[in-house]
């Protein structure tokens, strides 16, 4: 089983979610973050002022998935993801040792 966090522009999140849905992934989990990495932010006026914005809205997104669908997975989401410019952000995948579904007890592939 593998963890597939991505980190996107945020008005690519509904793409994201409709290009998972076709890869019959049921459930997802989406927070709002910010941060940054080569894109380093940008400068905005504000009533006359320049301000630096250093953290740029982001979302993540935590998709817990077994071994057969990460490429499929990773895929949808780097196609839904992309616009082929800076910032459109990463996808990590990490080894996810166990899962347990609260309400049944049930565990591992079983309870994604």
């Amino acid at each position: 089983m593998k963890m597939i966090v991505a980190i996107i522009k945020p008005f690519k999140l509904d793409d994201v979610r409709e290009a998972l849905a076709e890869c019959g992934i049921a459930g997802i989990t989406v927070t709002e973050v910010k941060g940054f990495g080569r894109q380093k932010g940008h400068t905005e006026l504000y009533r006359g002022a320049e301000y630096v914005v250093d953290f740029l809205p982001k979302a993540k997104i935590e998709i817990a998935v077994v071994d057969e669908q990460v490429e499929t997975v990773t895929d949808a989401i780097i196609r839904a993801a992309g616009t082929g410019k800076i910032g459109d952000g990463k996808v990590f995948v990490y080894d996810l040792e166990r899962v347990i579904r609260i309400r049944t007890g049930e565990v591992d592939a079983d309870a994604l």
